[in-house]
C-alpha cells in the first residue's frame, strides 16, 4: 500500500467517527424537525401525517383559515429577539474590544491571568450565575439598595423582569465568546504599522480608522457571529430574568414543544431561526471574501 492511499485511509477513518455523530444527531434532527413543520398538528400533540403549510403562514401573515391564524405577536417575538440579540453584541463589543487591548499589551504572565479569570465564569453554574443577578436587580437588589444609598433614586427601580436585565444577563453569558476571537486578532497588529501611521502624522482617530479597524474586523466579525447566534436561540437568560415579560423566540419555541405540544409550529419557529442565522453565516462569509480580495 502507497503512503498516499494511507494517508487517504487514515483521513477517513479519523472523519467516520465526527461524521457520524453530525449526521446521527445534528443532522436527521435537522431533518426531522424540517418535515414536522410542514405536517399538521396532532388533536392531542405530536404531529399528523398530512402537508400543512400553515404553520409558516401563522408567523409570516397568510394563515387565515379556521384552525390556523396569523397573530403578529409570534413576529413581534422574533423581532425582539433579533433586537435584543443585536444589543448583546453590541454591548459585548463595546466592552470586549477595549479589555482585549489592555490585556494583549500585559506581561505574559499577567495575560494569561487575565486570560483564566475571563474564562472563569465557565467554571459556574449557568443558573447561579444567573440567580445572582436576581440577587443584584431585583427591587430589594444590591443594585437598588446602592442607588437608593447614594441619594441617586428615592424608590426602587424595576431593573428585573425587563429587556435591561435580558441584555446584561446574556452580555454577562456571552461576553468570553466575543472576547477571545477579538484578542485572537489584535494580538496579531503589528505594531510597526501603528508607529509608522504616527510617524506620517496621522492622528489617533485616524490610526484607529485606517490601521486598527481593519486589521481587527475579522475578530469583530467572528465574535459577533458567534455571540448573536446562541442569543438568538437562548431561553434560559430570559426565563430567569426576564420572566413572562421578556419573551424571545427560544421561550416560545420551548413552549410549543413542552407545554402546548404543537410540535410542528415549534418546527416552523425554529426553523425560522435556522434560516435567520444562515442568512447571517452567509453574509459573513461574503465580507470575509471581499475582505481577502485584494
Amino acid at each position: 500500500m502507497s503512503l498516499r492511499t494511507r494517508r487517504t485511509w487514515s483521513l477517513l477513518g479519523l472523519l467516520t467517527a465526527p461524521s457520524a455523530f453530525l449526521l446521527c444527531f445534528f443532522l436527521c434532527p435537522l431533518v426531522l424537525m424540517l418535515i414536522y413543520s410542514f405536517l399538521t398538528p396532532g388533536l392531542y400533540g405530536g404531529v399528523e401525517w398530512e402537508f400543512f403549510h400553515l404553520n409558516y403562514g401563522r408567523i409570516l401573515g397568510w394563515a387565515d383559515t379556521k384552525y390556523e391564524r396569523f397573530d403578529p405577536v409570534f413576529l413581534i417575538i422574533f423581532l425582539r429577539s433579533l433586537r435584543l440579540a443585536a444589543l448583546t453584541v453590541l454591548t459585548c463589543l463595546v466592552i470586549s474590544y477595549p479589555a482585549a487591548f489592555w490585556i494583549s499589551r500585559m506581561p505574559p504572565a499577567r495575560r494569561n491571568f487575565a486570560l483564566f479569570l475571563v474564562t472563569l465564569p465557565f467554571f459556574v453554574s449557568l443558573i447561579v450565575r444567573l440567580f445572582a443577578w436576581v440577587l443584584i436587580l431585583r427591587p430589594t437588589g444590591f443594585l437598588n439598595q446602592g442607588l437608593m444609598g447614594v441619594g441617586l433614586t428615592s424608590e426602587p427601580l424595576e431593573f428585573l423582569y425587563t429587556d435591561f436585565a435580558v441584555v446584561v444577563g446574556m452580555t454577562y453569558v456571552f461576553i468570553p465568546f466575543t472576547f477571545l476571537p477579538l484578542y485572537a486578532s489584535i494580538e496579531k497588529l503589528d505594531t510597526a504599522q501603528i508607529e509608522a501611521s504616527f510617524d506620517l502624522g496621522a492622528t489617533r482617530v485616524q490610526t484607529f480608522g485606517k490601521v486598527i479597524l481593519p486589521a481587527t474586523l475579522p475578530g469583530i466579525a467572528a465574535g459577533a457571529v458567534i455571540t448573536f447566534i446562541p442569543a438568538l436561540g437562548n431561553f434560559i437568560v430570559p426565563s430567569v430574568l426576564g420572566g413572562a415579560k421578556v419573551v424571545m423566540i427560544g421561550n416560545l419555541i420551548e413552549q410549543q414543544f413542552l407545554s402546548a405540544r404543537n410540535w410542528p409550529f415549534g418546527s416552523a419557529l425554529a426553523m425560522l431561526v435556522m434560516a435567520a442565522v444562515l442568512v447571517l453565516l452567509i453574509v459573513q462569509l461574503r465580507l470575509a471574501r471581499r475582505q481577502d480580495v485584494p
